[in-house]
């Protein structure tokens, strides 16, 4: 069985602009480690947490590497990128840019948020990417224009 491990980003990103079933239509189970559970204070997620039936979470056992990644990135993403490696995961869905380094140093194969709404246009499980970019954007999240205008090229739509 596949598994797909995930940050809290994707997740925050994508409950806040109401697409956090894309997950499970992408990828059908997904799963967590403790600290990412923790790490999600906002009720929309948490809402949406405890809805899925189809995330999982998971107890990472290499304490030792959860803390030496410590040093450079926080609980969830520490977590994640061990949790990933533990399970072999297929994909590890993460958006912070030290973490998907460091998890690309470890050959773990990384997606985040824009890759997530990419694939779900590409696969038609959304009409229009655009809208949802820019919610992304009201809601907060941070990507530069040219990423905008990368992703929208991507998804062959203009600006």
């Amino acid at each position: 069985m596949t598994q797909i491990v995930s940050n809290t980003g994707p997740l925050i990103a994508l409950a806040g602009i109401h697409q956090f079933d894309l997950l499970q239509k992408l990828f059908g189970k997904i799963t967590i480690p403790a600290a990412v559970r923790a790490e999600v204070l906002d009720e929309v997620t948490q809402k949406a947490l405890n809805s899925s039936d189809w995330i999982a979470t998971h107890t990472v056992q290499d304490s030792i590497a959860v803390q030496l990644l410590r040093e450079e990135l926080d609980p969830g993403e520490s977590e994640a990128i061990v949790l990933a490696r533990e399970v072999n995961a297929a994909l590890l869905l993460i958006d912070e840019r030290a973490a998907r380094r460091k998890a690309s140093t470890l050959a773990l194969p990384v997606i985040g948020t824009l890759g997530i709404l990419l694939m779900a246009k590409k696969q038609a499980l959304i009409p229009v990417l655009k809208p949802l970019l820019n919610d992304l954007r009201h809601a907060g999240f941070h990507m530069s224009d040219e990423l905008y205008a990368q992703i929208l090229h991507s998804a062959d739509e203009r600006e």
